[in-house]
């Protein structure tokens, strides 16, 4: 991991392929699921009236998981907000091999659901600006579609514990030259 899907455009909007989508399932499931929420909680998951401009967490090597907003708590949800947030979250996991996909899963299930956040960002309504982010214990999701129109889609699944795996270059010079100048 990381695990990134973009698309410019995001939806074909002229000619004989206009209505094509990419990435429909990552748009339509999370307004879903932000649409399905009574006023107190979307109080509490719309962390802002507008999109951020791109994903926070950049291209950075390490996420700094405290960047992205928190949003509504899974614990806090109904059963079938739960349902649909982990049906999104899974979509995610689920895009590589099987064997990798079942140990980010189960690494996820490890840790518990209960902590997991899902936050909301900009317009509900297709074709207005939106960015959304889910944290767990061990990953974060982000996904924006702000550029171009709102039809330029960024998003990723990065994972907490070892994003772009090891860094073994730093961890050599951390316990073989610590007091080497």
């Amino acid at each position: 991991m990381p695990l990134f899907f973009g698309a410019n455009p995001a939806e074909v909007r002229v000619g004989p392929t206009a209505g094509l989508r990419t990435l429909p399932e990552e748009e339509n499931w999370a307004r879903a699921l932000v649409r399905s929420m009574p006023v107190a909680q979307k109080q509490v998951a719309v962390v802002s009236a507008t999109a951020y401009p791109d994903i926070l967490t950049d291209k950075n090597r390490v996420a700094y998981p405290f960047l992205p907003p928190r949003g509504l708590a899974y614990a806090d949800m109904a059963d079938e907000q739960r349902n649909r947030l982990v049906e999104l979250i899974r979509h995610y996991v689920w895009r590589t091999s099987d064997e990798l996909s079942a140990f980010t899963w189960a690494k996820i299930e490890r840790a518990g659901l209960e902590p997991v956040t899902f936050a909301w960002a900009g317009g509900e309504e297709p074709g207005q600006g939106h960015y959304y982010a889910i944290k767990g214990p061990t990953f974060l999701i982000e996904y924006d579609n702000t550029q171009n129109g709102a039809n330029h889609i960024h998003s990723v699944l990065r994972d907490l514990t070892g994003d772009w795996g090891e860094d073994l270059l730093l961890a050599h010079y951390q316990t073989q030259h610590r007091n080497s100048h």
